[in-house]
């Protein structure tokens, strides 16, 4: 799998999640300390994100990190 593939299917599957639990980009950014413009990047594939923010999100989304990596 390509690097650039594996961001975009992490992004969309933040994206999934957090439309399932109802939470805003805007709110999911400020949980994770994050700028609104950064979220939507990694949600849309374009940024390479560190584990260090990706825990950081999964903590935001309530789930464990391994969650970001289950693909459908």
């Amino acid at each position: 799998m390509r690097d650039e593939t594996l961001q975009k299917k992490v992004g969309m599957r933040i994206q999934e999640i957090r439309e399932l639990k109802n939470i805003s980009q805007q709110e999911l950014a400020a949980m994770c300390n994050l700028e609104k413009s950064n979220m939507s990047r990694l949600e849309s594939g374009r940024v390479n994100s560190t584990l260090a923010t990706l825990n950081k999100i999964a903590q935001g989304l309530e789930v464990n990190i391994i969650e970001l990596f289950r693909f459908r």
